[in-house]
């Protein structure tokens, strides 16, 4: 003989669960799911904080769902999904460019030290020096978008390539004579 339940589902009442206990209930097990699929840990992990995220923005409503770990289950494949596609999108742009795209070299040796030796100098002096040796500026059109005397400008220039000269050695040579 089958059991009768005299209540039905709907008239079943259950607190939700807090929303301390499902995500200590499932964060691990649906962190372990998306990084079988993303195969980064990272991204699982990141995906599954976002839909508990979400979940908790909406706690009121979701908690008295069925399963409140189903739909934030759904939430984290559906961005998965999300983020595999534009992934996917994007690397498919990517192959679509050109590769003749000329290959430059890094910078070298000396390019980083003066780069660096130009960050020690103060910042009037720095403007001059690349302005004039890199942005191929006159005196003249330095000290007038600086606002100051030509004189100003020399007298940074001239300061700018003393230091530059101690603090490159005998590399800064070339420099001072530029």
């Amino acid at each position: 003989m089958a059991r009768h339940r005299s209540e039905t589902p709907a008239a079943v009442h259950h607190d939700p669960p807090s929303f301390d206990e499902v995500y200590a209930a499932h964060y691990a097990g649906l962190t372990v799911q998306l990084y079988a699929y993303f195969g980064d840990r990272q991204e699982a992990q990141d995906v599954v904080q976002e839909a508990f995220c979400r979940a908790l923005a909406r706690w009121s409503t979701v908690s008295r769902y069925d399963s409140p770990a189903a739909w934030i289950r759904r939430t984290a494949w559906n961005l998965a999904v999300s983020r595999w596609r534009r992934a996917r999108t994007a690397l498919n742009f990517l192959r679509r460019q050109r590769t003749d795209e000329p290959q430059l070299a890094g910078p070298t040796g000396e390019w980083v030290a003066l780069v660096a030796a130009l960050a020690e100098l103060p910042a009037t002096q720095r403007r001059a020096m690349v302005l004039h040796y890199l942005g191929d500026l006159t005196i003249a059109e330095i000290a007038e978008r600086e606002g100051v005397a030509p004189g100003t400008v020399k007298s940074w220039l001239h300061r700018a390539r003393g230091t530059l000269a101690g603090l490159l050695g005998a590399e800064a040579s070339g420099v001072a004579n530029v």
